[in-house]
């Protein structure tokens, strides 16, 4: 665990050296005590300290730069609190958070609920039977929405894929030279279309592919692959670039092709 979670000397310690880090080299101890909360007489202190050290090199009158020790040692102070924050929200908050699920049966309040993805939503199955299971807080009849809480297990899945089509933009002459039947077959292979850009859409309806938006359609599919669904992006090569960035941006796989 961070030693900034385990002791008050160690957090304001690790609170001073990211502030000399941010405002080095001209460093005002009187603004740093404010952003910490502590006296300036303190800032002093352990400021002297972080330079006994060798965290913190002082180049002059009111003038500090932290060493290359003192950045090694805020990266992993940084990291131990990341991996603390991330077991809070990922195991702890998530364990007790609640969420929709469509049941496949009747459930009622307090019923034990085996979890799955099914088309990108969460289902709920009665009973204990799967690796990832929750709690029922409300009655729901089959088919109905129930909250689930008391998350415990991983669910399993496979992340989905996604292929980005491109299509040619319409300041070019050959803009209208998609090849319908290709485009059609590219994109039944997949569970979800999404268009980026006007030609990509009316490529789409021209092949008479069901394009379900047309807004921010790297995150759309993005969040589609996270959930288990192989989509394709059909996008004009002017608008492929931002639908790219944003699949990298969230770290998914993808491919960029013609149809």
């Amino acid at each position: 665990m961070s030693g900034a979670l385990e002791d008050k000397r160690t957090a304001t310690r690790f609170r001073i050296l990211a502030e000399i880090a941010d405002r080095q080299p001209a460093v005002s101890q009187g603004e740093i005590a404010e952003a910490v909360g502590v006296t300036s007489q303190a800032v002093s202190e352990y400021i002297r300290d972080l330079v006994e050290d060798g965290l913190v090199e002082k180049q002059g009158r009111s003038r500090y730069r932290v060493t290359k020790e003192g950045v090694d040692w805020l990266f992993q102070e940084a990291r131990a609190l990341q991996r603390f924050a991330e077991h809070v929200t990922d195991d702890v908050l998530e364990s007790v958070n609640e969420d929709a699920a469509i049941v496949t049966d009747d459930v009622a309040a307090g019923d034990t609920v085996t979890l799955s993805l099914r088309d990108g939503l969460l289902h709920a199955t009665p009973g204990d039977d799967g690796p990832a299971i929750g709690v029922a807080t409300t009655d729901a009849e089959a088919g109905d929405a129930a909250s689930v809480t008391g998350f415990e297990g991983v669910i399993e899945m496979e992340p989905g894929s996604v292929r980005v089509l491109q299509v040619p933009p319409a300041r070019l002459a050959e803009s209208d030279a998609v090849d319908a039947d290709a485009l059609a077959a590219a994109c039944d292979e997949a569970d979800i279309v999404v268009a980026a850009g006007v030609e990509a859409v009316v490529a789409c309806r021209h092949a008479s592919v069901e394009v379900k938006t047309w807004f921010a359609p790297g995150e759309v599919a993005a969040d589609a692959a996270a959930r288990g669904l192989d989509a394709a992006v059909v996008a004009s090569t002017d608008t492929a670039g931002r639908v790219t960035d944003a699949l990298r941006d969230a770290g998914v796989l993808f491919e960029v092709t013609e149809p």
